[in-house]
């Protein structure tokens, strides 16, 4: 079964919007700038539903704090990436990486949300953390960052690169 099939999209490049200056919205985040993507062994694919708790992976899946209730997951790493524009372009600015465990099957999963929360605020706050993330898993994000924007590759830090490398 391809759950990713058909779920290919896009980064969100920065708005246009300015910035709140106080009264109604302030101190809202803005989310314009920031994707997600899910990784597993196999690949790597943009999935905005993330951005709600609702990408394939987890969609029809119950979530516990426990990882023992998901003894037969299928380990899959939610990626945060924000994207900025930079003096050469757009770039990744920060990207950080959250495990999940899914059993389809068994339509049980194991993430810890505050995880994920913090980890979107960590790529918003121009961070790379990508611990934990095992070869396979880190070369099919950087292939998929490197094909979706070969420039938003190029204009990236550094860091990013020797992360992923």
């Amino acid at each position: 079964m391809d759950i990713f099939k058909g779920k290919q999209g896009g980064f969100n490049i920065i708005s246009n919007k300015n910035q709140v200056h106080g009264g109604y919205g302030a101190g809202m985040i803005d989310l314009s700038n920031v994707s997600s993507i899910i990784v597993d062994e196999e690949s790597a694919v943009i999935d905005l539903g993330a951005l709600h708790a609702k990408s394939a992976v987890e969609k029809g899946v119950k979530f516990s704090i426990n990882k023992e209730d998901v003894p037969n997951g299928k380990r899959y790493w939610l990626v945060w990436v924000a994207v900025d524009i930079g003096d050469n372009g757009p770039y990744y600015a920060g990207v950080t990486a959250c495990e999940m465990l899914i059993d389809k099957e068994a339509r049980r999963g194991w993430k810890i949300l505050a995880d994920h929360v913090n980890k979107m605020d960590y790529a918003m706050k121009r961070r790379y953390i990508l611990d934990g993330m095992n070869e396979k898993e880190k070369k099919n994000l950087r292939e998929l960052l490197m094909t979706h924007n070969e420039n938003m590759w190029k204009n990236s830090p550094d860091e990013l690169k020797e992360k992923l490398a």
